[in-house]
This record gives C-alpha cells, structure tokens and sequence, in this order.
C-alpha cells in the first residue's frame, strides 16, 4: 500500500518505490512533519517529533506553548499563534486580527488524484498515484484546511496542495497561502537555485545555507527570467550520483516564493508558494481558496536520479499534449531570419528551400497583423495585414501546405499596444492604476485577464484565427511582466487578488484552446524563457527556452532547464553566427549537436545561408530523426559540466532498456598539451557488450561506466561530437 494510516501511533506513512514521508499527529492535533528520506520497510515512531523533549507538547506544559509552537515541525505552519519561523498559512479575520491555528479532524485515503479546479496539476490513474487528504480546522476562524498529498510511486515523487475553506458566519482575509513545508534538521545543507536574466535563463547556482533566510522569489506577474521557482537543500559533496537531495518545484506560472530557512535550533524550513507580497484573498462564508501544486521529491543517489524522477514525472503525469510522446515537426523561424520585414513571396520562398532540406514545417513569427513593422503597434489587432500578405492567412497556408510542409503562427494575446485599434476601443482593458500614467514596456500593455470579456476576446482572436486556415503550430508569446496592477472591474478590497485571477485566466484561455484545437501544437514563450514552468507545461509540450540561441551560451541554459525539465520540453533551434545575441560564431554542427538537445529547429534565413552551412542541414535533420525517439524518452545523464570545469560539457541519455545511449561532447575552449578527456558513462548494462557507432570499437557496460571511454580533443575552441553506443549483445 502507498499510503496508510497507523490509528495507535497517529503515523501516516506515504511510500513510492524508493522513498518514505511520514506525518505524525500530537496529542492536541498538531500535524507534524517526522521523516522525508529513502524507503523504510519498516514501521517507524513520532520520536523525531521531539514531543517528549522540553518545552513538551501544551497539553502536557501549558505555560510554554508559544516555545513549543516555534520548535515542533509542522507540516503546515500558520502565523499569529506562537511559531516565529516562516508561515504558510496567514489570515486575518473581521476585526483586523491575524491568527490561525489548525487542528486535525479527520482524512481520507484513495486512490488515484484528483483535479485542481481552474489550476495545472499532475494526474495518475489509481495504479499509478494513491493520495491522502488531511482535513483540519480552526473553530474561532470557521476554517479548515485540506493539506492534499499525493505519492506517485514508480517515478518518487510526492505532490502538495492546499484548500482553505470557510465554513464560518464572517468573511476572513487569506494574506498567504503557501503550497507546501519542510521542517527538518540541518544537515549543513547547501541550496541550488536557478538565476538569470533575459537571454541568460535558468543559471545553476549553490552555497552554503546560512542562519536566516534565503530565497527566490518573482514579483514580476510570471515565473522570470530572473529566477525560477525550483530550488533543492543538498548535503555536502553532493554531486549528481551522490549526496542527499531535497527538492520542490512550482505548477504556477506567476509570483512565487521559494524559501530556506535556517533557525536557531539549526532546523532548517522549505517553503513554497504563492509570494504574499501583493496577494490577498477575501474569503466570504461558503468560499474556497485552492492553491497551486508544488512537487516534492527526494534523492539519495544525487543530482542525477532527481533530475530523472523530475523528468519521467512530467513527461507522463503533466503534460498532456498527444505530441508529448511524438516526435514533434523540424521547424524552420523566420524571426531570425526576417525580422518585421517579410511577405508571403519571401515567406514561400523560405519554405521551399526548408523543404529540400528536410524541413517540416515553416513559423510566421511576430509582424503578420495590423499595421505591424516595428514592435510600437497593433497588439491587440489580430487581423491579417494583406499589404504583406495578399490573400490571407488561408492563402498562405495553402501555399505552404503545396509545398509538403506545415504552417505555424505567432500570437501575444496577452499584450496589447497603445496604437492599435482595441486600445482605441477599451483603454480601460489594459491594466492601469487610476490616475496614473502606465508603464509600457516594449511599448506595450498587459490585457486584464481577470476580466471575462478581454479573456473572450483574446481567445476569438486565436480560435477565429485557427478556424480559417490550416495552422498546425501556436507560438504563444508574452513579452514583457505585469506592472500598474489595477482593474476596472475588482473592488478596492479585492484589489491584491489581482496577480493571481490574471494568471488563472490565462490558464482559462489556454485550457480552451487545447480543448477545442487537441491536434494543435502549442508551445508557450514568454521573451524567450520567462515563463518556462511547469504550469505552462500542462498547456504545451514544449516550451521556447530562450531568445538566446548561440550555442556555448545555451550549453548553461540547457543544463539548468534540464535539470528538471525534460529535454523534449525544451524548445531549441541552429541560428546563424555570428549570433544576434551574443556575436560568437560557432561551427554549424555545434549548432546543430546543441539543438538536438531539444524539440530541434531552425532560426534563420536559408535562402541566404552559406552553401557549406547549408548543405550540413539535411544530414542534421538525419540525426533528429535517427535520435529524437532516444532523446525524447531516455534517461538523461549530465556528466561534466562546463559551468563546473570551465572547458567542456558532456551529457548523454540512455535507453530506458539499456540498449543505447548517445553521447553530447562540447569542447568550449582548445588547450595546448591536453590529452583526450575520459568520460565515465551511465545507464548502461554491465553485462552489456556496446559497440561505438561507426568504430567497430566494442566494450563491454561496466567498462564504459567504471573506467570510461576518451573523448578526443578536437583543434579549435567550440567544437563537438556525437558517440552513439548501441548494445550489440
């Protein structure tokens, strides 16, 4: 059984394949937290509650409460009682006053999960996912809190979420609703994070966890380029085959809070959430509040087996595109490639060349509607501008689909521009704050998507779109964060719960648009990899992971994405040098080795692409074909890294049955006097006799892994290669 409940101890027990959480219950009901680690086979006590050390539990020691509140680990902390470490949960009531102290009342156990009203979340069936609904209460306030935990077995995971409840006569104000708690004793831990900036998304970073508190955090309206809403506490030494690994991730797509905290007694506390800057809920009798999913797992085989949890957890348990499990279309950009400045002649002409290269299909990025040539106009107006292409969208389509290929589109359906005839229409649907002057960024608004009749709108314009003509692919951008957080349509009282009703609708719009368009293949951008989250993933199978597309600047990129996303979730495309973004000027099939690590694609103008270059196409989209079953469903293994070594990057993903692997190496910068690099593989059979792809080299598993093959060192900076090992007995 997955989850039980032992009535003479008061200990639930939730079990996966290689892990144990247990909660235990005090005495006056308390919900405490006692274990989080590898599997127990056996049957385990609440000594860990420390419940018998001083102060003791209030029952037993009434007068030190307060001391025993801020000790005891909880599994949901609330704020206002006694417990002076960070809280999950703080309300304030009719008259003003903060306050909440949750009991336990009763829970169920079942099997299977189920769905999160109006939010993303993870889904099993009841062989897969067994969960435990634990119900408490506070009787002054009238409210209660459903603490939901789901154990997803085979893949160690364990999800968390939060419904408040008001079953009182008042209404009462939520000022934070987190998603889930850690209590847990310090193991002179060190946090990984995710840091960066536009064009420089999903950075690792690590140190030392320190008294106090540290955190990451967006108040910027999505998940940032900024930070991310991941972080993991890991034991000294940890690497990815060994050390002790804790770690959360977000189903949100907006503010969020990730938080360690180091306290006096040296316990450390991980928190994850909604940030509670700028939010509030107002909670009338009868109301409901549901918070977003946060996903736990735990690893004490390092880096590398939670990245592996992470990623067969998404692949088959969020997202839900039937693309998920196929290899997607070759694609082919013209934003690179054209900017504003293209027609149909141009856009034709492009795909037509693609096609004798093996490409697939072809994507009309950003510049198709209105009046738009430059990116000051016509957000809002998504009506095709027939100066640049007469005919239509039908005719184009058409066009390319004559050819053999496949058309996609760019949308920003969340933005609006100040020149364009909506805004003309409904100025007040932009988010505003009265009276004062709104920031543009990119010269452009946010739409008000708490609003019913914008988000109405914004969908027509997508779905009416889709309707008319044969357009297979969506590129869903949105180019800047929210700011001025007004609306015409929420009262004053009502007004911090603006942030969150904007990202619920936007999940609204996007549920709509995969329910009625299933076949369509939707991938979410947000200025390149802004909002790459895994709510966002629930929408789509993928992702664009960022406006930076040089290939060395991508090998960081990647290997922080990667680090719990699935590679098939990363968006990733061959562009050419000298770079947009950087200059760097890479060799094409470094490009191309790099993409592969990804949905692969092209960001670029092949009709005007150098003969060399361009003749390197059909033998990359040879490799994406040969690779892309391997690369979309094997286990991925990071084994060096150039963030780490400062010269060389190296991964490689195994067939799930061992009988292949393919390896990535990147030599970033050329030395004098090296010798070749050994590279210790993984995910192979021991027994297993692997030949080299086009060496007639054979070695058997436990060398590969244990002693590792040479990697040779090439002449120049930024070159590569592929070494695919296939089981031959």
């Amino acid at each position: 059984m997955g989850i039980c409940f032992e009535e003479k101890r008061k200990i639930f027990k939730l079990d996966t394949d290689k892990t144990t959480y247990l909660i235990g219950l005090s005495p006056e009901g308390y919900v405490g937290h006692i274990y989080y680690g590898s599997r127990l086979v056996h049957p385990a006590g609440n000594s860990l509650l420390r419940m018998e050390e001083d102060p003791r539990t209030p029952s037993v020691n009434d007068r030190e409460k307060g001391t025993f509140l801020d000790k005891f680990p909880m599994e949901y902390p609330t704020g206002g009682i006694g417990d002076y470490r960070e809280s999950c949960l703080n309300v304030r009531d009719v008259h003003g006053c903060p306050g909440c102290e949750l009991r336990y009342v009763s829970h169920r156990i079942y099997k299977g999960k189920e769905k999160l009203e109006g939010l993303p979340a993870s889904f099993g069936v009841e062989e897969e996912v067994e969960t435990l609904v634990i119900t408490c209460a506070d009787e002054v306030l009238g409210l209660t809190a459903e603490l939901s935990y789901s154990a997803f077995a085979k893949e160690n995971i364990i999800t968390r979420s939060v419904r408040i409840t008001n079953n009182g006569q008042q209404p009462f104000e939520l000022e934070k609703v987190y998603s889930a708690c850690l209590d847990m004793d310090n193991q002179d831990f060190e946090m990984i994070s995710l840091h960066g900036a536009w064009a420089r998304e999903r950075h690792i970073q690590q140190g030392q966890l320190k008294y106090g508190k540290q955190l990451v955090s967006s108040l910027r309206g999505d998940s940032s380029h900024q930070e991310h809403p991941f972080f993991a506490l890991v034991t000294p030494g940890t690497t990815q085959r060994q050390g002790e690994v804790y770690a959360m991730n977000f189903v949100y797509s907006g503010n969020f809070i990730a938080q360690a905290e180091r306290t006096q007694y040296d316990t450390v506390r991980m928190v994850l959430g909604i940030h509670p800057e700028n939010f509030g809920w107002h909670l009338e009798p009868g109301e409901s509040f549901q918070s977003p999913e946060a996903v736990l797992t735990y690893s004490d085989e390092g880096l590398g087996r939670m990245t592996r949890s992470y990623h067969d957890f998404y692949r088959n348990h969020l997202i839900r595109s039937k693309y998920t499990h196929q290899k997607r279309p070759i694609l082919i950009n013209n934003w690179e490639a054209t900017y504003f400045n293209f027609d149909t002649e141009k856009l034709v002409e492009i795909a037509r060349q693609a096609k004798e290269c093996g490409i697939e299909m072809l994507v009309m990025d950003d510049g198709w509607f209105g009046k738009r040539s430059f990116d000051d106009s016509s957000l809002g107006d998504w009506t095709v501008n027939e100066e640049k292409l007469p005919g239509g969208l039908s005719y184009l389509a058409d066009q390319i689909n004559a050819l053999g290929m496949k058309l996609g589109i760019w949308f920003e359906p969340e933005c609006i521009s100040p020149d364009s005839d909506l805004y003309r229409a409904h100025p007040d649907w932009a988010l505003q704050i009265p009276g004062r002057d709104a920031t543009k960024s990119r010269c452009q608004y946010v739409l008000d998507f708490s609003r019913k009749e914008v988000r109405d709108y914004a969908y027509e314009c997508v779905a009416k779109v889709l309707r008319g003509a044969n357009i297979e692919y969506v590129k869903w951008d949105m180019n800047r964060q929210l700011s001025d957080m007004g609306s015409a349509c929420l009262a004053a009282d009502r007004m911090k719960e603006l942030f969150h009703r904007n990202v619920l609708g936007v999940y609204e719009v996007q549920e709509r648009l995969v329910t009625e368009f299933p076949d369509l293949l939707l991938e979410n951008c947000s200025g390149g990899g802004a909002r790459f989250d895994p709510g966002m993933l629930y929408y789509s199978p993928q992702i664009w992971c960022s406006d930076n597309t040089d290939a060395i600047e991508r090998l960081m990129i990647q290997e922080g994405t990667a680090l719990m996303y699935p590679l098939s979730a990363m968006g990733a495309h061959v562009s050419t040098c000298p770079n947009h973004a950087v200059g760097r000027t890479t060799p094409f099939a470094t490009r191309g080795h790099v993409a592969l690590a990804g949905t692969f694609g092209y960001e670029l103008d092949i009709t005007k692409l150098d003969p060399q270059e361009k003749a390197q196409i059909p033998e990359q989209v040879a490799l994406y074909h040969k690779y892309n079953d391997l690369v979309r469903e094997g286990d991925y293994y990071r084994l060096a890294s150039w963030r780490e070594n400062h010269r060389y990057d190296c991964w490689a993903v195994a067939a799930k049955d061992q009988s292949e692997i393919l390896v990535t190496y990147v030599q970033v910068l050329a030395e004098t006097k090296m010798q070749s690099r050994r590279i210790r593989l993984e995910g192979l059979a021991a027994d297993g006799l692997y030949e080299l792809e086009g060496t007639g080299c054979r070695c058997y598993g436990e060398e590969l892994m244990k002693a590792g093959f040479l990697a040779p060192v090439f002449h120049g900076d930024f070159a590569s290669g592929l070494y695919h090992f296939v089981r031959v007995e």
